[in-house]
């Protein structure tokens, strides 16, 4: 399965290397940003299941990047766990209000904080995983019955074919790199070459036919299912390989 991303915003240098280890140890991809600009940036390159955000930051204050990250389609869906010195319960109160999912005060326990960390991703996997049918923009996916479609017409896809599109369907937005791909579409067990996949992407995108600009190029990462939001990527758009 893909591991799960977590951007640790965080200026306490040592705190941000002890919170990079344990969370990568714990199974996590980790990207860390040590202002408030930099956060804003790194969530928009690179999407991200979870934000672990400090409040007082340089640049730009945590309360300022929650409402933002909130406030953009690409992010406005990311998990939110706000860190922070403040105790006083106004300030947990406009940590909510501007969209944190949850609030954790330091000094803390790094192994409480993973374990609520952990508690977040399992409630929002709960939620995803329930969904066994998936539509968009023209395209249906039945797991139950293991079909998909465009409109009324059904597509002949493969195993392979149809697990790759049902995770970047139910990721719609996010972008994987190869060997993500072959960890949640695959499995584990696998034996699959990274550029295999491209060779799957080419072949669906073939079924796939006027829909294929809707699987997206991402130079330098991989593969993404445009969610219908906004331009689609300059390296799909015009230019899709069958």
């Amino acid at each position: 399965m893909a591991k799960k991303r977590i951007l640790i915003v965080e200026d306490d240098r040592a705190l941000s290397d002890i919170l990079t280890y344990n969370f990568e140890q714990a199974g996590f991809a980790v990207t860390v940003a040590s202002d408030g600009q930099e956060a804003l940036r790194q969530a928009s390159v690179v999407p991200v299941d979870l934000v672990l955000l400090d409040v007082m930051l340089p640049e730009v204050d945590g309360i300022e990047v929650c409402r933002r990250l909130r406030a953009s389609n690409t992010t406005r869906d990311v998990l939110i766990l706000m860190l922070t010195a403040k105790s006083e319960e106004v300030d947990q109160i406009v940590g909510f209000s501007v969209g944190a999912d949850d609030y954790v005060t330091k000094p803390f326990s790094v192994k409480v904080l993973l374990q609520r960390v952990n508690a977040l991703i399992r409630r929002q996997d709960s939620r995803t995983d329930d969904r066994d049918i998936l539509f968009s923009q023209g395209i249906t996916i039945d797991r139950q019955s293991h079909q998909a479609s465009i409109g009324t017409t059904p597509l002949p896809l493969t195993k392979s074919e149809f697990a790759l599109l049902e995770v970047l369907m139910r990721n719609q937005g996010r972008a994987f790199n190869r060997s993500e791909l072959i960890d949640a579409a695959l499995g584990d067990d696998a034996i699959v070459l990274e550029r295999t996949i491209d060779v799957h992407i080419r072949a669906l995108r073939k079924k796939l036919d006027a829909h294929a600009h809707l699987i997206e190029t991402i130079r330098g990462i991989g593969y993404r299912f445009h969610d219908g939001r906004g331009k689609l990527s300059e390296e799909t758009e015009g230019n899709v390989e069958y």
